[in-house]
């Protein structure tokens, strides 16, 4: 049964959310706010971990996980980014947006895309998961939170309920997020001189980025 820690969306309780960050780091699934609705996470090194929170979503190793990182400095350590990227990444971020990048050697291969070996990256802009993830100390693996045959996002934690809770070590209360998801924008094309591709448009503005 998820522990379930209430906090302030903008000046969250630096307690509540150690406790939180503590049941992450013994390997449990937490359900967090997000710029978007909310989002499963875990640790990133936790083969188990991935592996119940790619179950718990209902995915497979082809559906790209994200990658959560506090900012730039962060995300660039798991991706390869060239000049031209990380411009559009320092318009972008923080911001309700996921961007896809080659991965780096930091990304352990089973978290990446098989085939293309590329990530999911996102520095969110919500204060509560901001500071979770400064207490956390580093970059949590995270998938939007769809219940397993459902195809909406849940953005009410008090949605959070029944068998899902039930798989779940903690749930940051923040209150309602965002209904709508990220936009996702593919930036591996500009490795080779081509445009990026939104593959998802969502929350995030993509005429803002001027694409």
């Amino acid at each position: 049964m998820a522990q379930h820690f209430e906090v302030h969306p903008l000046n969250p309780h630096a307690r509540l959310l150690g406790q939180a960050v503590d049941l992450i780091k013994r390997g449990g699934i937490a359900a967090v706010p997000t710029d978007s609705s909310y989002a499963l996470v875990c640790q990133l090194d936790d083969k188990a971990a991935a592996d119940s929170l790619r179950r718990i979503r209902g995915v497979d190793d082809k559906h790209h996980l994200t990658l959560l990182c506090r900012d730039l400095s962060e995300l660039a350590n798991y991706a390869r980014v060239d000049n031209k990227q990380f411009r559009l990444l320092k318009a972008a971020t923080p911001g309700p947006y996921t961007f896809i990048l080659e991965a780096s050697k930091e990304v352990p291969r089973r978290l990446s895309h098989p085939s293309r070996k590329t990530i999911g990256l996102r520095v969110p802009e919500h204060k509560a998961l901001q500071a979770l993830l400064e207490l956390h100390g580093g970059p949590l693996l995270a998938t939007t939170l769809i219940p397993r045959g459902e195809t909406e996002s849940i953005s009410d934690p008090d949605d959070i309920s029944g068998p899902l809770e039930h798989e779940l070590a903690a749930v940051i209360d923040a209150g309602a997020c965002h209904k709508e998801p990220t936009t996702v924008i593919d930036l591996t094309p500009m490795t080779d001189g081509g445009e990026p591709v939104v593959v998802r448009q969502g929350r995030g503005s993509v005429e803002a980025l001027g694409l």
